[in-house]
């Protein structure tokens, strides 16, 4: 039996178990590991410079929790030897043992992986492991992943913002747009995460002066940190964040005029869906209210985001420059005020909305992320620290290569 499962654990000499004990009433497999005595280890410290073969001194008692034999919670327990090394005693660290106290490798793997699939909080009462520890192994192993991380072909990035929570505790996401993979996750949305997010950028074979295109909302933050550290960058306001602003300014008409004409109460989102997305009833009522004698303010708000959408139908930058110019000259003609401001906005942020025409970059993938990070947050009911939020943001959508890290895990 106990070669049977020396074997499974991967066991080799001068390591050998030296008695296994099957508790059924409590569910609990402990099994007890020695090495021959008069072995030598290999131990090897780049820093100390030392590199070979040493004799045990003496040994300190360790435990690690392994994989469930089926429903039983599985402990490894060994005498691990202090080698008496040319630069004093070092602690063994056994082929077994993982990067936080009392994991195996294996039981790291397990954890790090299903972690990908459920709330931190589920997988602690599934495995019996705290919160804390959880969140600790999680830690190590997403910086010990970004170690590897490469960003030496970097070219292309998208910056947005997301919250912990409704409003508050601002967080930063910076992502490849080619690779399609969160590359760095800070506090904050000022120029300043520009600055960190370029920092991190150098410390990973990248260069600020790569970066070609940077894809943002228009943030006078995330431009002044862009100019200041990313000397190269061209921005590009994205697509979706546009467009966001011009529905803004759709229901803004529509909520002025709902407060004399009850037709448009409760009608937002019959003037915001494209019309596609409308249900067949949903669309009679839109065409009863565009009816000509009804001269709703809202419509011609409506047919001025309809013909937004469409300028980025065009063909080349110069048709959608042609194009934006003739919206443009509309929007400030219309009487709308709520179009007025964002025709001022329009103009202030001109050159990067066109810009949109030749780097063809959005942040459509990094609004992807945030929809896969909130439905996690929802799981586990928020993140209560910045920390937190950062390691899984990363651990969902950063792409590590945890193989890198731990042989058992299959690389990404």
């Amino acid at each position: 039996m106990n070669d049977l499962f020396a074997e499974a654990l991967g066991l080799n000499a001068p390591w050998f178990i030296e008695s296994i004990t099957f508790d059924a009433e409590h569910k609990r497999l402990d099994i007890h590991v020695d090495f021959q005595r008069g072995a030598r280890f290999h131990f090897s410290d780049t820093e100390a410079d030392i590199d070979g073969d040493y004799p045990a001194y003496d040994t300190v008692e360790k435990t690690w929790r392994h994989l469930n034999f089926f429903e039983h919670e599985c402990y490894l327990h060994a005498f691990v030897p202090r080698l008496d090394t040319p630069v004093g005693k070092r602690l063994l660290s056994p082929p077994w043992a993982g990067r936080v106290a009392g994991f195996t490798m294996l039981f790291e793997a397990l954890l790090v992986q299903l972690a990908t699939h459920m709330s931190v909080h589920a997988l602690s009462r599934m495995t019996n492991v705290s919160d804390y520890k959880l969140w600790l192994l999680l830690e190590r192993y997403v910086d010990a992943a970004r170690e590897h991380l490469d960003c030496s072909d970097l070219t292309d990035i998208g910056v947005d913002e997301t919250s912990l929570k409704r409003g508050h505790n601002y967080m930063t996401l910076v992502v490849d747009l080619k690779r399609k993979r969160t590359l760095y996750v800070t506090e904050g949305r000022d120029a300043s995460t520009i600055e960190r997010s370029a920092a991190d950028l150098t410390q990973h074979n990248g260069s600020v002066e790569s970066i070609d295109n940077v894809s943002a909302d228009m943030s006078p933050a995330f431009a002044k940190g862009v100019t200041a550290h990313l000397p190269n960058a061209a921005l590009t306001f994205d697509r979706f964040h546009v467009l966001k602003l011009v529905n803004e300014a759709v229901d803004a008409v529509r909520r002025w005029e709902a407060r004399s004409n009850p037709l448009l109460k409760k009608k937002r989102y019959l003037f915001l869906k494209n019309w596609e997305n409308l249900s067949e009833d949903q669309q009679r009522e839109l065409e009863a209210l565009e009816l000509p004698s009804r001269k709703l303010k809202t419509v011609r708000a409506l047919h001025l985001r309809e013909s937004f959408q469409d300028i980025y139908e065009a063909d080349t930058p110069a048709e959608f420059e042609a194009l934006l110019k003739k919206w443009y000259r509309w929007a400030t003609h219309a009487r709308l005020e709520p179009f007025t401001k964002l025709a001022a906005t329009i103009k202030k942020h001109w050159d990067g909305i066109v810009r949109y025409k030749r780097s063809k970059i959005t942040n459509g993938i990094l609004e992807g992320f945030n929809s896969i990070v909130q439905a996690a947050k929802r799981k586990a009911r928020g993140y209560r620290l910045p920390k937190t939020f950062a390691i899984m943001v990363y651990l969902l959508t950063g792409k590590l290569d945890f193989s890198r890290v731990n042989r058992h895990i299959l690389p990404t």
